[in-house]
C-alpha cells in the first residue's frame, strides 16, 4: 500500500505554525525594541518558563500514549492529568518564589521570578492538554493553544500602550505569563467539557510515574540543551549580550517550526504497534524534514541579515554572524523531535531520547564554558553547533542499532515518497499510481 503523503497531513498544522511564528516575531520585535536588555530579561523568562513545562510535560505525553498506543478513552486520564499539573505547578511556584527571594534577590536578569510563581500552576496546564490531543491525533485544539498566548500577549501590549503604561521589563513579564496562564485555564476548562474526566484513577497513575518522571526529565536535558548556552551567555558577558544573542537563537530556531509541525502531525502514527513501520516513518520524516530545512536555511539567513538591523535597531546587527554559525547545528538536529517522538511514543522508552539530549547538554555546556569566556557570545553559537552535530549524530547511530536499518536505507532518501511528501497533489510513479 502507497504511504499517505505526510504533508498532507502537516498542513493544517504547519499554517498554524507559520501564523504562530508570525505572531511571535511580532512579541519578539515589541520587546527587542524596548531594548537588548529588556529583551535580556525576557528571553531569560521565556526559557525559564520553558524548562518547568518540560519537566512536567510527562503528564500529558503519558495520557497520549494511553489513547494513541494502548487506545484507552481520554475522560479516563484527562482529570488525573489536570489535577497532578496544578498540584506540581503549585510546588513549582513556591519554589520560584522562593528563588526570587533569596538566590536571585536584587537581580534584575530574573526579577520575573515572583511573577513566574504565581503564574506557574496555569502555565502547566496547556502542555498537559496540548499532549493528550496529540496523542489523538487532533491538531484543531492544539492549533489554537498554539495561536493563544503570542496574540494575547500582542493584545495585552497593545492594550497596556493604550493605557499610557510603560513597556519595561516587569510589565512585559506580567503581560506575557497572564497570557499564558489565561490560555492554560481555557485549554482545561475546553477538555473538561468536551471528553469529561473519569474519578481519577490514582493506582494507574503511580503505575504511570516512572514514565512521566523519565519524560520529564528527558525533555527538561533537551530544554536545557537548548537555553543553556542563553544562562552561560548572561552570566559571564552581560544582560544586553544575552538579549540580542537570544535573538540569534530565536531566528535559528524558526526552522525547527517546519520539523516539529511535520513530526507532530504524524506523532499519533508514530505510536503504533508495529515497530517496523513506526520506524520506516521515523526514516521518512527525518528525510523530509532535512531537506526542506536545507531549502529554508540560506532563505532566512538572508532575510535576518537585512531584517534584524532594520527592524529592531542597529545594535541587533551583531546577531547575523551568530545566526550564520548556529545554522547549521540547528538544521541537523532538527532530525532530534522525530528520533523523540519514535522513543516516546512509539517504544514507551523516553530515556533512549534523554540520552541524546544529554550527550548534547554536556557538550554544550563544557564547551560554553570554555568559549564564552574567551569569544563571548560568539563562543555560545560555535558551542552550540558543535554539541548538536555531535549528539545528531550518535542519536542516528543509536536509532539505525535499535530499528535494525541498514546505512543506506538512513542515509539514502526513498526520492519518490519524498517526492510525494513535498508535493501531495502530485501522483506518485510506479504501479500504485497507475
Amino acid at each position: 500500500m502507497t504511504p499517505r503523503p505526510l504533508a498532507r497531513g502537516a498542513i493544517s498544522h504547519l499554517a498554524t505554525r507559520l501564523a504562530s511564528v508570525g505572531l511571535g516575531l511580532l512579541v519578539l520585535v515589541a520587546v527587542a525594541r524596548q531594548g537588548p536588555q529588556v529583551q535580556g530579561v525576557f528571553s531569560l523568562l521565556v526559557a525559564t518558563e520553558a524548562l518547568f513545562a518540560a519537566l512536567l510535560s510527562g503528564l500529558g505525553l503519558a495520557a497520549a500514549r494511553r489513547v494513541s498506543h494502548h487506545r484507552e478513552a481520554a475522560s479516563r486520564w484527562l482529570g488525573g492529568a489536570v489535577l497532578l499539573a496544578l498540584g506540581c505547578g503549585s510546588v513549582g511556584g513556591l519554589a520560584f518564589w522562593s528563588a526570587g527571594a533569596a538566590a536571585f534577590a536584587g537581580e534584575a536578569a530574573y526579577a520575573f521570578l515572583p511573577l513566574l510563581a504565581l503564574a506557574a500552576p496555569w502555565v502547566v496546564l496547556i502542555p498537559t492538554v496540548s499532549g493528550l490531543c496529540l496523542g489523538l491525533g487532533w491538531m484543531a485544539p492544539i492549533n489554537l493553544l498554539t495561536l493563544g498566548p503570542p496574540l494575547l500577549t500582542l493584545a495585552g501590549l497593545g492594550a497596556a500602550r493604550l493605557a499610557g503604561i510603560e513597556w519595561d521589563a516587569t510589565a512585559v513579564a506580567a503581560i506575557w505569563l497572564g497570557a499564558r496562564a489565561a490560555v492554560g485555564i481555557g485549554a482545561a476548562a475546553w477538555a473538561w467539557w468536551h471528553f469529561g474526566a473519569e474519578r481519577p484513577d490514582w493506582a494507574a497513575w503511580r503505575g504511570l510515574a516512572r514514565f512521566c518522571t523519565v519524560v520529564g526529565l528527558t525533555n527538561l536535558v533537551s530544554w536545557l540543551n537548548y537555553r543553556a548556552d542563553l544562562f552561560i551567555v548572561e552570566r559571564y558577558t552581560g544582560l544586553a549580550s544575552a538579549g540580542i544573542y537570544s535573538v540569534a537563537v530565536s531566528v535559528a530556531e524558526l526552522l525547527w517550526f517546519v520539523s516539529s509541525s511535520v513530526t507532530a502531525a504524524a506523532y499519533a502514527k508514530l505510536g503504533a504497534p508495529e515497530r517496523e513501520e513506526a520506524a520506516a516513518l521515523t526514516v521518512r520524516l527525518m528525510h523530509l524534514n532535512l531537506v526542506v530545512l536545507l531549502l529554508a536555511a540560506p532563505v532566512l539567513a538572508l532575510l535576518a541579515a537585512w531584517a534584524l538591523p532594520a527592524w529592531l535597531g542597529p545594535a541587533y546587527g551583531q546577531a547575523v554572524p551568530l545566526l550564520l554559525v548556529l545554522l547549521p547545528g540547528v538544521w541537523a538536529y532538527a532530525s532530534a523531535s522525530t528520533l523523540s517522538a519514535y522513543y516516546t511514543n512509539g517504544l514507551g522508552r523516553p530515556q533512549w531520547s534523554a540520552a541524546v539530549a544529554g550527550c548534547s547538554l554536556a557538550v554544550n555546556v563544557a564547551a560554553c564554558l570554555w568559549l564564552v569566556p574567551r569569544v563571548g557570545a560568539l563562543g555560545g553559537a560555535l558551542a552550540t553547533t558543535l554539541s548538536y552535530l555531535l549528539a545528531i549524530a550518535w542519536g542516528v547511530w543509536q536509532f539505525r542499532t535499535h530499528a535494525a536499518l541498514r546505512w543506506r536505507e538512513l542515509l539514502w532518501p526513498d526520492w519518490r515518497h519524498l517526492g510525494a511528501d513535498l508535493w501531495p497533489g502530485r501522483r506518485e510513479a510506479g504501479p500504485a499510481a497507475r
